[in-house]
């Protein structure tokens, strides 16, 4: 009996980007439905942020002197509401990217890992020059949850449905009326 052939560390990018040969799985991998749920609770979890950000944002501004030239109070108030404008956003489009890759979308399982690793490497960085303590309360959810999709996401099984040949999938033919 032979033995699989070991994966390479780094394969170029043509390869990556064709379809695998041979039969499309049949059905959706536990990977692939693993990731999908794991980048909608990093939703929820950035959901629970900004809400967090909205319930503290008094205290964070309280500390806060600037220069301002025009003395309102209301400029905070604007710059929390532009925050969380974009963050949930940012938030809605990533739960989109979700949904595409729970339906297989290898552009879909690339983005999320691309995001996933950048996630990753920026709290290494901030980690280890100082900046940042990785805590429960503060980044420790959100870090967790990365590692594990780009470990769900990035295994055999979610890579070969999402660079499935869809032209090989079995559709059920439209039923024809007798009349």
């Amino acid at each position: 009996m032979e033995e699989p052939a070991k994966r390479a560390a780094f394969e170029p990018t043509p390869e990556l980007v064709r379809p695998v040969p041979g039969p499309a799985p049949t059905r959706r991998p536990l990977t692939t439905s693993l990731g999908a749920v794991l980048v909608v609770l990093r939703v929820l979890a950035g959901f629970a942020w900004l809400g967090g950000l909205a319930l503290l944002w008094p205290e964070l501004t309280a500390d806060v002197e600037l220069d301002l030239t025009v003395d309102d109070p209301a400029a905070f108030t604007v710059a929390l509401v532009m925050i969380l404008a974009v963050g949930a956003l940012v938030l809605v489009f990533e739960l989109g990217v979700a949904w595409f890759v729970y339906r297989g979308a290898n552009w879909a399982r690339i983005v999320v890992m691309v995001v996933a690793t950048l996630s990753v490497t920026g709290s290494a960085i901030e980690y280890f020059t100082g900046d940042q303590d990785i805590r429960l309360d503060t980044t420790l959810l959100t870090l967790a949850l990365d590692i594990l999709i780009l470990l769900a996401l990035s295994s055999r099984s979610a890579r070969d449905y999402a660079r499935r040949d869809r032209s090989l999938e079995w559709r059920v033919p439209p039923k024809r009326s007798d009349s």
